[in-house]
């Protein structure tokens, strides 16, 4: 990042004063190829007449005008050049920046979403847990449980999603395997139960999810006592 700072600094693309003096320096030289223009135009011209004038009769001073002519042609044509580049360059430099700003922005995003996702599962959680026996308790439960609902509601307008893994084949760029459970019920490498939910961004993980996974039965004589329990990894 330092490294690209100095090299803004530096960048001619990025200096509007830079771009500002170059046109003031084509302009001048517009100036001074007119003015060598109408110069050879006014000692060619008499001798097309056929008047005759000492300035037309001085082929040392065409041949300097001519040289002068094509020098400032050459010096535009590399100024026009220099231009394009400088172009390009500011362009360049634009989308670049540009690139870094929006990643930027999803970056502090997914870090702040990551500190609600505790709050979210405390939300959960009271849920599944609380039953409300009495018509205050209910009042209370459906009241936590709207903010629940906003909350959710403005996670997903940020682009946050829940990953639901249960029934999914394990993918290690998504889930975590905390435990893994023999059984003949479900294929091998398969997510039988989620412990906590994952979350996504985008494509970016925000958390992984934490689950058991289906390994194969235990059919060995020397398994047969741990034949139902589940190990964890």
């Amino acid at each position: 990042m330092v490294d690209d700072i100095h090299q803004t600094e530096h960048d001619p693309a990025s200096d509007p004063e830079a771009i500002e003096e170059l046109l003031e320096e084509d302009a001048a030289l517009d100036i001074d190829f007119e003015d060598v223009v109408e110069a050879a135009a006014a000692t060619v011209e008499p001798a097309e007449g056929g008047t005759g004038s000492e300035g037309s009769s001085d082929p040392a001073l065409v041949a300097d005008l001519e040289r002068q002519v094509a020098g400032l042609k050459a010096q535009l044509e590399d100024r026009a050049n220099q231009s394009m580049r400088i172009a390009a360059d500011f362009e360049n430099y634009r989308k670049r920046t540009s690139k870094e700003k929006d990643e930027l922005a999803t970056q502090i995003k997914g870090d702040t979403v990551i500190e609600l996702l505790p709050v979210v599962d405390n939300f959960e959680r009271a849920r599944s847990q609380i039953k409300p026996q009495t018509e205050a308790e209910m009042t209370i439960h459906k009241s936590y449980q709207s903010v629940y609902k906003q909350l959710v509601e403005t996670l997903k307008r940020l682009g946050v999603s829940a990953m639901r893994a249960e029934g999914q084949e394990f993918d290690p760029l998504l889930h975590e395997a905390v435990m893994r459970e023999p059984t003949a019920e479900h294929p091998e490498g398969a997510v039988i139960e989620e412990f906590v939910r994952g979350y996504q961004l985008g494509d970016r993980v925000l958390r992984h999810a934490m689950v058991k996974v289906a390994a194969p039965p235990e059919n060995a004589p020397d398994n047969a006592e741990a034949g139902d329990g589940a190990d964890s990894v």
